[in-house]
C-alpha cells in the first residue's frame, strides 16, 4: 500500500493507494449508517463488492452517469436520500465513482446537517489523479461550471488502481488531460515521462505523484487563494468550453486539454511562455488522444469566464507557464486573455 497524508491540521487525511482497497473499504470507514452515493455504470461494476466490505447500516443511491448528474436538481435527490436515511453527523456519506459523483456527494456532504463526514473511493482516473483529493466540491450551475460549490475535506480516500481496468479509452483520456496539467505545472520529469510513450506500467506511480504535488500545494493553500490557483491551468478556458456545449460535447478533461493548449499559445504570444511550448503540449496531447483545437466563438467564451471564481470585478488571475513544470499567476484584464 501507498500512503499520503494531507497535513491540514486537525483535519489532515491519509490517501491510500493500493489495488483491491475497493473491497475492503469496511476497515476504513467506522460509522454505524453509511450512505454510499454513486452512479449506473460504477454500480453495476462495483456496488456490490464495495457493501459487501461494509459493516453497520448501508444504503445506496444509484444516479445516472454523466456531468448532468452534477446539478441542482440531482443534489436536491441527493438530499432527500440522506435525510430519509436519518444520517447524522457520526455517520459516513461515501462518494463511490468518478469525479461527477466525488463532485456532487462531496457537496451534499458539506451541507446536509451543516456538514457530515465523508470517503472519497475514487474509480476513474480523472478522480484518482485530482478531483477526490483536496476538498472542492460543487454542483454546476447554468451560468458555469463549479459556481455553486464548497471546502469540504474528506475522511480519507481510497484508490484502487485496478478499478482502471474497466474504462473505456474515452475516458481514460480524460483523466490523462490532468496528468498532463501535472507535468506542465510543477513536474517536467513527469512531462517528460508522458512524452516518451506508454506510462502504464508505472500507473501507480503517476497516481501518486499527482497526488503528492495536488497534497504539498493543498497544504499550502487550501481555499484556493494563492498557489492553489495553479491547479486550475487549462481550466479557465476548459470551464467556459463545457459551459458553451451544454457539458454535452467534451468531457472535463478533453474542454481542459483545449484550454491547456490554447492558453499556453496565449503565453507564447505576451512572452510569458517560451516558444514551442504549446507545440510540445499538442504532442502529448495526440498521444494521449485528446483534442486541442478551439472551437468556440471568443466573445462566447468572455462572457463565462466573467463568472470565473477565479476573476474580480474586470481582471482576472490567470495561470500560465513560465516554462514546462513551473506555472505562474498572471493578473490581467478579462479582456486581454491571450487566447
Amino acid at each position: 500500500m501507498r500512503r499520503l497524508c494531507v497535513d491540514l491540521g486537525g483535519r489532515s487525511y491519509d490517501i491510500l493507494i493500493e489495488k483491491g482497497i475497493i473491497d475492503k473499504g469496511g476497515q476504513y470507514i467506522n460509522s454505524k449508517k453509511t450512505a454510499v452515493i454513486t452512479d449506473e455504470n460504477v454500480n453495476t461494476l462495483y456496488g456490490e463488492r464495495f457493501l459487501a466490505s461494509l459493516e453497520g447500516d448501508t444504503k445506496i443511491l444509484v444516479l445516472p452517469a454523466g456531468e448532468e448528474t452534477k446539478s441542482l436538481d440531482r443534489l436536491r435527490e441527493v438530499y432527500n436520500f440522506l435525510l430519509e436515511f436519518k444520517i447524522t453527523r457520526s455517520d459516513t456519506v461515501v462518494a463511490l465513482g468518478g469525479g461527477v459523483i466525488g463532485d456532487l456527494a462531496g457537496f451534499a456532504a458539506a451541507t446536509v446537517l451543516r456538514g457530515v463526514p465523508f470517503v472519497q473511493v475514487p474509480t476513474s482516473l480523472l478522480a484518482q489523479v485530482d478531483s477526490s483529493v483536496g476538498g472542492k466540491v460543487a454542483v454546476n450551475s447554468t451560468y458555469g461550471k463549479n459556481l455553486i460549490g464548497a471546502f469540504h475535506q474528506p475522511k480519507t480516500v481510497l484508490i484502487d488502481p485496478e478499478c482502471l481496468k474497466t474504462l473505456d479509452k474515452r475516458f481514460i483520456a480524460d483523466g490523462m488531460a490532468e496528468v498532463i496539467k501535472y507535468g506542465c505545472i510543477r513536474d517536467e520529469k513527469l512531462f517528460s515521462l508522458l512524452e516518451g510513450g506508454d506510462i502504464w506500467d508505472s500507473i501507480e506511480d503517476v497516481i501518486m505523484t499527482c497526488c503528492d504535488i495536488k497534497r504539498a500545494v493543498v497544504e499550502k493553500d487550501e481555499f484556493d487563494t494563492g498557489e492553489r490557483m495553479i491547479l486550475n491551468f487549462g481550466h479557465t478556458l476548459g470551464h467556459a468550453i463545457e459551459n458553451y456545449y451544454g457539458y454535452g460535447r467534451y468531457t472535463h478533461g478533453e474542454a481542459v486539454a483545449i484550454g491547456m493548449y490554447n492558453i499556453t499559445l496565449g503565453g507564447e504570444k505576451i512572452k510569458v511562455t517560451p516558444e514551442g511550448t504549446a507545440e510540445r503540449i499538442k504532442g502529448v496531447l495526440i498521444r494521449y488522444g485528446l483534442p486541442y483545437a478551439l472551437d468556440v466563438p471568443r466573445n462566447a467564451l468572455l462572457n463565462t469566464i466573467a463568472l470565473d471564481k477565479k476573476s474580480e470585478n474586470d481582471r482576472i488571475n490567470l495561470v500560465l507557464l513560465d516554462r514546462i513544470g513551473k506555472a505562474v499567476i498572471k493578473n490581467m484584464p478579462k479582456d486581454e486573455i491571450p487566447f
